[in-house]
């Protein structure tokens, strides 16, 4: 049916099912491919709907463009495995530990080191809640202040090159992976400044809240420094293949998971058994990310049928706001959205129907594109849902959501400032990819 009531109609119900079916916990991905396909079906007639339903997840199953993801999660869980997150944490505290909340400072260098081999906010997080916190802990740093440094620290593996999410937001929007790579690398540094600083500030405002350790000598930290040749052979490897032309991303994330595979077992820290693991927690994650990604194409053909990308488009632009004042409703929405939704669905659910607006308002894609990875990554700590919150609690199971939201509130406002300044001053993340 084409009566434009009759399709306005089913836009909403649509909507309105999604979100019902997600705060009934429906998975993400089998909620937006359940109202997709209806969706579609009720105006073009389910015959072409099931056809769809038949063909769409088995073309996104074997697209080659998306083997990125399960590499690059593959990588992150050997480099994982075989402790290379450790010898992050220990060289970077030698640098580091003997400042006023020194071990949280490493904790944040060390959760950027690691978010260069595993692209991943939620991997970070789970893997520093063992690394470091049992450290913080033993030299008498609050629980709230270690809790909530590891999950700002997590959010670093969504912004620093090579990120999941930039990947995937590279693949709806047709950008450049690697621009957008290289795009996130001047934000990304400036994140790690800002929580140094940060950190700094609490340290003078409290300065018996944060310890101090005892400073190391250069022969200490010259040690230290050589345990993490493998880490920066691996990202040199990596992102140096991909940006001079001999990788493209797909097969730099294949080379990675290779890499980080060969330096493992030359190493002797990756046994048949952890091998093994690390395929199966890859597994996990890739399915995950393949079921929200299937869902996603099928929504987006009910999106696409019923015309809401123009709509809303024609709608936000007629409010008179102007182009920066309907960037700001946008990222408000994306705030909200992280209340009831990880940072991975919220990019393919809405990237479809916000990226026709920014284009057609004049913004960079690419600049927008950092920003919003940024915007989703808040979504990932602030209350009352973060993801990187609920992952450190599974890890840390005697610390309350509470303690967790407490420590990470003055990392939430050093993002709100970072978003700010990447707002006011784009040329933090254009003038790398204008100049590449």
């Amino acid at each position: 049916m084409s009566d434009p009531s009759y399709i306005t109609i089913i836009t909403i119900s649509g909507f309105v099912f999604l979100f019902g079916l997600m705060l009934a916990r429906v998975p993400v991905g089998i909620a937006m491919g359940l109202v997709g396909v209806v969706g579609f079906g009720a105006i073009s007639g389910f015959a072409p709907a099931f056809r769809l339903l038949a063909q769409s997840p088995i073309r996104t199953a074997t697209d080659a463009n998306f083997a990125v993801i399960p590499m690059f999660l593959l990588m992150g869980t050997i480099a994982s495995a075989s402790g290379m997150s450790a010898e992050l944490f220990q060289a970077a505290n030698r640098f580091l530990g003997h400042r006023r909340g020194g071990l949280g400072m490493a904790t944040i260098a060390a959760c950027a080191g690691f978010a260069a081999i595993s692209g991943s906010s939620v991997a970070t997080a789970a893997t520093f809640s063992a690394v470091a916190y049992p450290e913080m802990r033993r030299f008498g740093y609050p629980q709230s202040f270690a809790t909530g440094v590891i999950a700002a620290g997590g959010t670093l593996g969504a912004i620093l090159p090579p990120s999941l999410v930039l990947a995937v937001y590279s693949l709806i929007t047709q950008q450049d992976v690697g621009k957008l790579y290289i795009a996130g690398v001047i934000p990304g540094l400036l994140a790690v400044a800002m929580y140094l600083a940060a950190i700094t500030l609490i340290g003078l405002i409290r300065p018996r809240f944060l310890p101090q350790g005892q400073r190391a000598s250069w022969v200490e930290r010259w040690q230290a420094v050589r345990g993490v040749w493998a880490i920066a052979l691996l990202f040199l490897f990596v992102i140096g293949g991909l940006y001079g032309g001999v990788f493209t991303a797909t097969e730099a994330a294949s080379m990675g998971a290779g890499g980080a595979f060969l330096i493992a077992t030359a190493r002797g820290r990756l046994s048949a058994s952890q091998f093994l693991d690390c395929l199966i927690r890859a597994l996990r994650t890739t399915a995950a990310v393949f079921t929200i990604l299937m869902g996603a194409l099928l929504f987006g053909y009910f999106l696409t049928i019923t015309q809401t990308p123009q709509h809303v488009t024609a709608a936000l632009t007629s409010l008179g706001l102007g182009r920066y004042g309907i960037l700001l409703v946008i990222m408000a929405m994306y705030l909200v959205l992280g209340c009831v939704m990880d940072a991975m669905a919220m990019v393919i659910l809405t990237i479809p129907i916000v990226f026709p607006v920014i284009t057609a308002l004049g913004f960079d894609p690419i600049w927008f594109g950092v920003i919003i990875v940024m915007t989703v990554e808040l979504g990932l700590i602030h209350p009352p849902v973060g993801m990187n919150v609920f992952v450190i609690k599974s890890v840390i199971r005697d610390v309350r959501i509470a303690t967790v939201f407490v420590g990470v509130l003055p990392f939430v406002v050093t993002d709100l400032l970072r978003l700010s300044i990447l707002i006011l001053f784009p040329a933090i993340a254009t003038y790398l990819p204008n100049h590449m």
